[in-house]
Order: structure tokens, then sequence, then C-alpha cells
């Protein structure tokens, strides 16, 4: 399989946002035999990490080689001295042996004593560290000595406005296309988690024929969204203060609870409202600027302007203020066996009152 098969395999696309090129080059260099003896991937973004760890994990040995050559350590279950003393072994029967150490990012308190073997890393250990959800101080000597003696890679939070134009790329790159509002309900149901966008996208492929166009009906009815009682309707009821609407949407989401969990339909609530506060203090109310600054999908602009109108800035934060305190209920915090139901009547009482 060539590099740009691989690539479009796992969707990862040349999105510059994204740092593909590094990405790209990455892979390119482990295919040409250009292996770092440590790579240091760390970032708040999983999906490429684990995409390149799987290429290492993979495609460094050979399965014959793997028995006594590829070692993988959990951060919670070792310590920065037993990766060392991992790394310092010499292969056998191979010209090099891989260490992975994953959820590396639970070594984080000790994780600069890994400074000592980056300085002079064994030459025939392939040393992997996945440090995911948390970044190293730039400062640190540790992160100079890996830039220097390996890779260093960091894998950054794609913002929710720019995940709908990677969400069509892929699918581009895959031979399908889809329409702005099947593109937006999946931003908006499954917000900047790429890993489990792509799940959701690999479940369309195997679904529908290459060359298909995605419509949202293909999104409701293989994703598991109601057509009419979803989050997506939810909050343009809402903000629309179609109050019939918005409260039978609020009952079904308490009679099907496992599918539409409180903690979320208020996250998300919560969200537009912060949104509109800020499109409130924005004095340049264009539609470009306004999904550039929200951070929002350009196909949702025009229900943030009409909901504007319907809520003015006081009320937005009075709304924001009832909205928090009903975030912490649906915890249980103060409010134990409080139904899903009656928070959701509280808080659509408090947004139309």
């Amino acid at each position: 399989m060539d590099i740009y098969q691989m690539i479009d395999k796992w969707s990862i696309i040349s999105y510059q946002i994204y740092n593909m090129d590094e990405v790209v080059k990455i892979i390119n260099d482990i295919k040409a035999g250009n292996i770092k003896p440590i790579y240091f991937l760390m970032g708040e973004e999983p999906y490429y990490i684990d995409r390149i760890t799987e290429y290492l994990e993979n495609n460094i040995l050979t399965e014959d080689e793997k028995g006594f050559n590829q070692m993988v350590l959990y951060g919670r279950d070792t310590t920065v001295e037993d990766i060392v003393a991992n790394a310092k072994r010499y292969p056998m029967m191979a010209e090099r042996q891989v260490v992975i150490v994953k959820e590396a990012q639970d070594l984080v308190k000790t994780i600069d004593k890994l400074e000592s073997y980056a300085v002079n890393p064994q030459p025939t250990t392939v040393l992997v560290i996945v440090y995911k959800y948390k970044t190293l101080d730039k400062r640190k000597k540790l992160v100079k000595v890996i830039d220097k003696q390996g890779l260093l890679y960091e894998s950054k939070k794609m913002y929710e406005n720019q995940v709908g134009e990677w969400i069509k790329r892929v699918l581009k790159g895959k031979g399908y296309d889809i329409e702005p509002k099947a593109m937006a309900m999946l931003v908006e149901f499954l917000g900047n988690d790429l890993s489990r966008i792509a799940n959701e996208l690999t479940k369309l492929e195997i679904i529908l024929p290459k060359g298909s166009t995605i419509t949202p009906h293909h999104i409701e009815e293989n994703i598991g969204f109601s057509k009419d009682f979803n989050v997506f309707e939810f909050r343009k009821a809402i903000g629309e203060k179609n109050q019939l609407k918005a409260y039978q949407i609020a009952a079904y989401f308490a009679q099907n609870q496992k599918d539409n969990p409180l903690v979320m339909t208020t996250g998300l609530v919560f969200s537009f409202f912060s949104a509109l506060l800020q499109l409130h203090g924005l004095k340049d109310k264009s539609p470009s600027n306004i999904a550039k600054t929200l951070k929002v999908s350009p196909y949702f602009v025009n229900d943030y302007i009409s909901a504007s109108k319907n809520y003015p800035m006081r009320k937005v934060s009075a709304i924001v203020g009832t909205l928090r305190e009903i975030d912490i209920k649906s915890k249980g915090v103060g409010a134990n066996g409080i139904p899903q139901g009656d928070l959701l009547k509280e808080m659509l009482v408090s947004i139309f009152n």
C-alpha cells in the first residue's frame, strides 16, 4: 500500500491548518527507512496521534520480529525507569526493537526523567511515547533534546468551524460528497472529536456506494439521530422561540434519556447562548465575521442572527447563569433524584419567560 492510499484509508487529508504536511512527512520518512530513535507524540487532538502510532506499531517490524522485539507499555502501569530499561535492551534476531508507551500522559509528574535517555538514545530501539491530551512545556530541556535526537509532534485541537471542511475533504478523497446541512449536522452532533467523526463516516461508507452524496436523511437514518427530535432541532426551536416544538422535543428527550443525555443537551444549549452573548458584543456582525469569531459553521450563522433578535443581551446573560445552575443539577450536585424531564422544563421556563 503506498503512502497516499494509506493516508486515504485513515482519512488523513491535506489540510494545512492541521499540520498535515508534517504528518505526511513523518510517514514518508518511516517508509523510506529514515526512522527516529524517539517519537514523542503529544497534543489535545488524539486522532492523528493514534494514526501515527498505528503506523509505527504495524510497519516498523515484520510479524515474525514483533514477538520478541515489540513491547507495549501503559503509563499508569509503568515508570520512566522501566521504560528506559526496556529501551536499552538489544533486539533479538532483528535490526531494531519497538517500545510503545501508551497513555504516557499518566507519567506527567516524572516524564522529565526521560531526558537522560533522550540525550543518548539506543540506536537499535524505536521508542514511541504517546502523550495524549497534554503537551510538554516547550521551554523544558527534554523537549529540546527530543527535538534534536528524535521527533516531537504536537497535534492541536481543531475548531468546530474548521471541522466541516475537514469532513468534506475526507469524503472527497474517498469518492463521496456531502450536502451542507448534513455536514453541519455532523459537526453539531459530534463536535470536533475527529476520531468519533471518522468512525461515523466509516459507517456511511459501508452503507453507501462510492459516488454518493450524503444527505441529512443519511445522517438521521444511519447515525442514530431522530429526524424531528434531536439537539439540532431543539436548539433551533429555542432560537426561534417556538415553545411548542421545544417542549415536544424536551418530552422526547426525557423519554429517551440514553440517546439524549441531559448533560450533553445542557452543554449544547449553554454553548449556543454563550455564542449569542459573544455575538451581541460584536461590532462587525457580517455573516463571515460571525462564523469566524464564534467558530461556528457558516450554515448556522442565520440561526444565530435570528436568535439574537429574539434574545437581547440582558436576557442572554440571565439564561447563561440559569444554564450553569441546571448543568450542576444535571450532574447530581444538590439535586439528587430530580427527573431529567423536570430539569428540561426548568430550562425552557427560564429561557422563554
